[in-house]
């Protein structure tokens, strides 16, 4: 139990709720766009969990490496799970579970690719650089929010969309927009905390190139440009009139953009983080129910 549990920390299990809502959403516009089969549902949700749990390990097994998991003021949501500096678990084992759940994402890919062929190589390609590049190279060279935005954002909920008949349709890709929006946002407001840690451990994320009230403005405009996304794909009939609903769960972030308007030279309050994790999955959640409600899935 003891094993498990580090293997569960160093995965960052709590936040493996995003590719659950990811799917949830993706599912959603492919039921809207025409096409539907829960059991490649659930063989890509089989994926996707694998690989954002590849991403989680191998940036702890790098956080680590680099002390920047040394210095950090851990909280729920941010500066690591803390498995690995109190030597629950080794490195070395890290890294080998992470390639593990790495190769079960990988396998996932190949079965979908055999069956659905060439259009789904590039959400592959670009799946692959970020979870092989995302902490190395991506977070040092100000692409870390980008890459979070597209790989643990859109690309989940287009590549649920496209392994159903290898197309993707209107709704798929206008779903996709809010997902990147919001695991942009995710990791943003998650840096603040971290924002000294990052200096010193060589990382070049958007709180310290542009600073941090630029960056909490820059936060304010992708909250801003969830609804936004959602209202103009209604208004262009990319998705139904139920979709305008999923703007509800904007309400919770209200904390997050208070501190960003208000004071965001100081600490992100604890609330505020948990506030911005819980408007990400109950957005992609919400927005998932009703497309499959309006498709007639549900």
């Amino acid at each position: 139990m003891t094993r498990l549990a580090a293997l569960l920390g160093v995965s960052r299990a709590p936040f493996l709720a995003l590719p659950v809502a990811l799917v949830a959403c993706g599912a959603g516009a492919a039921a809207v766009d025409g096409a539907i089969s829960w059991q490649r549902v659930l063989l890509t949700l089989v994926g996707l969990v694998a690989l954002h749990m590849a991403v989680n390990i191998f940036n702890e097994v790098s956080d680590l490496r680099t002390g920047i998991d040394l210095e950090t003021n851990r909280t729920p949501f941010s500066g690591g799970s803390g498995t690995l500096p109190s030597g629950r678990l080794s490195p070395r084992a890290a890294l080998a579970f992470g390639v593990v759940c790495a190769a079960v994402g990988l396998g996932v890919g190949v079965w979908f690719l055999l069956r659905v062929g060439w259009p789904l190589v590039p959400l592959m390609v670009v799946g692959a650089v970020t979870v092989l590049t995302y902490t190395d190279v991506l977070a040092r060279i100000g692409l870390g929010e980008l890459a979070a935005g597209l790989g643990l954002g859109s690309l989940p909920v287009l590549g649920v969309a496209l392994v159903q008949d290898g197309r993707l349709g209107p709704a798929a890709v206008a779903a996709s927009v809010p997902a990147f929006f919001m695991t942009f946002n995710l990791l943003l407001l998650n840096e603040f905390p971290d924002e000294e840690a990052d200096r010193r451990g060589g990382r070049r994320n958007l709180v310290l190139l542009l600073g941090r009230r630029p960056a909490a403005g820059l936060y304010m405009l992708a909250v801003l440009a969830v609804p936004a996304a959602l209202g103009g794909a209604v208004a262009l009939g990319f998705l139904p009139w139920q979709a305008l609903l999923a703007v509800i769960p904007t309400a919770l972030v209200v904390p997050a953009v208070r501190w960003a308007l208000r004071e965001p030279g100081n600490p992100v309050p604890v609330q505020a983080l948990g506030a911005n994790v819980v408007w990400n999955l109950a957005t992609n959640l919400v927005l998932g129910f009703l497309l499959a409600a309006a498709s007639g899935l549900l």
